[in-house]
């Protein structure tokens, strides 16, 4: 058991290494200001998916550090998504990932990949595949913690509606006497 601790306290200590010189960036941490998706800030979204690419990469012995940092940026753009900006051309999805890529290059030294897994993360949205195996971890990692993230509250919100609790007993009630 105490090596298995050992084993997740350095994981968690690489994973800070890792991005511990972008989270410090006062324009990374304005991304706390903005929501992503319901309750959770852009900054935790990226926060969540960095950890777990940094994971699955880890796993599969890929280049972790990439994904980490790059996942850790994919959504570095500072305005409100769901508002229309004048000038701000094009839907927000099919733009944010330049978009992120330009402000990251700004503050950063990325490599090639994480500017490739940045800009194309938003596929099959956008029709340009990623380059790599860790660009297509953060596209499907990025969708699973939006879905995540909006199922959460989604769901809390949907129970506390007492129609949507009567209708669930119902079913229940109906499934065992089935």
């Amino acid at each position: 058991m105490k090596s298995l601790m050992k084993d997740l306290s350095e994981k968690e200590e690489e994973f800070q290494e890792i991005i511990n010189e972008l989270i410090s960036n006062k324009t990374v941490q304005q991304m706390k200001q903005y929501r992503q998706h319901y309750d959770t800030t852009c900054f935790e979204h990226c926060y969540n998916a960095a950890y777990y690419c940094y994971c699955i990469c880890k796993k599969y012995h890929l280049d972790y550090r990439s994904a980490t940092r790059a996942a850790m940026l994919h959504d570095l753009f500072l305005y409100d998504w769901r508002q229309r900006q004048a000038d701000r051309k094009g839907l927000h999805a099919f733009t944010h990932g330049k978009t992120a890529c330009q402000n990251a290059c700004q503050l950063f030294d990325l490599n090639e990949k994480e500017k490739d897994i940045i800009i194309k993360h938003m596929w099959p949205v956008t029709l340009s595949f990623p380059k790599s195996i860790e660009g297509f971890i953060l596209t499907f990692v990025d969708k699973y913690c939006a879905l995540s993230e909006s199922f959460s509250v989604f769901s809390s919100r949907l129970w506390k509606k007492r129609n949507f609790r009567y209708a669930y007993l119902l079913a229940c009630l109906l499934i065992i006497r089935i």
